[in-house]
């Protein structure tokens, strides 16, 4: 699917391939300020080459160093593996605006909530799992919706292992009162809805649920002028923390 709906890169935009305390990422522009990015995919799929177009693509919108983090996966690093990764990248970078899709967002969020110490500017979660809610409201409604299904979650939850009271794996157990800026855009047919939205009625962050789209529905921004609409606000809510 990644390939499917691959765009390619903006014309002249510069790609590295390199390493940050020992993690590797993929840099994509040259801007003053840094996105530190990191791709969903239930924490057992995913890398640098399924989100490259994406990722190519808020670099060169957003006019911002785009770094790109390639985090150990499940089921062969558990958990803290990954929190272990984006935690060691992050202290070496400085200031950045976090940005994550799906698990990448639960990643995202869980770094925020663990370590406030951290020079964050703000963070932009797109239908990430934040452990506000696992049951009623969207997990309901939208049990079996297409891309993720409740069942689905299950499973992942189960592959990357770690103590569900464990705020390095539950954005929800970390400390929600000394968030940096945090914008979510959940989608509205995604069990995950619910729980974004009362992740930001305890927090005070800011959300916009995408009416009528699917969990993975940044795929088809470049296809759908609904979902293009969609990522241009991400794209505005990122360029407002870099400002």
């Amino acid at each position: 699917m990644c390939a499917h709906f691959h765009a390619g890169r903006p014309e002249g935009l510069a790609v590295e391939d390199t390493q940050i305390a020992g993690v590797p990422v993929r840099i994509y522009g040259t801007g003053d300020k840094t996105i530190l990015f990191a791709h969903g995919g239930g924490f057992v799929l995913g890398g640098l080459e399924s989100h490259d177009d994406t990722c190519a693509e808020i670099a060169h919108r957003t006019r911002m160093r785009l770094v790109a983090i390639d985090y150990r996966l499940s089921p062969e690093h558990l958990h803290p593996a990954a929190y272990e990764d984006i935690t060691a990248v992050a202290e070496a970078l400085g200031p950045v605006v976090l940005v994550g899709d799906s698990a990448g967002g639960t990643l995202c969020a869980t770094l925020t909530g663990t370590r406030p110490d951290l020079p964050i500017l703000g963070q932009v979660l797109i239908y990430p799992m934040l452990g506000m809610q696992r049951s009623g409201g969207s997990f309901d409604t939208h049990a079996h919706a297409p891309m993720l299904t409740t069942a689905d979650l299950e499973f992942y939850g189960s592959v990357r292992g770690g103590d569900p009271e464990d705020p390095r794996l539950v954005p929800a157990k970390g400390r929600l009162d000394d968030l940096p800026p945090t914008h979510l855009f959940p989608c509205e047919c995604d069990p995950l809805c619910s729980d974004a939205e009362a992740f930001a009625t305890r927090t005070g962050a800011q959300v916009t649920v995408q009416m009528g789209l699917v969990h993975g529905w940044l795929r088809a921004r470049n296809v759908n002028d609904h979902a293009s609409g969609s990522f241009t606000q991400i794209i505005d809510a990122i360029s407002a923390f870099g400002g």
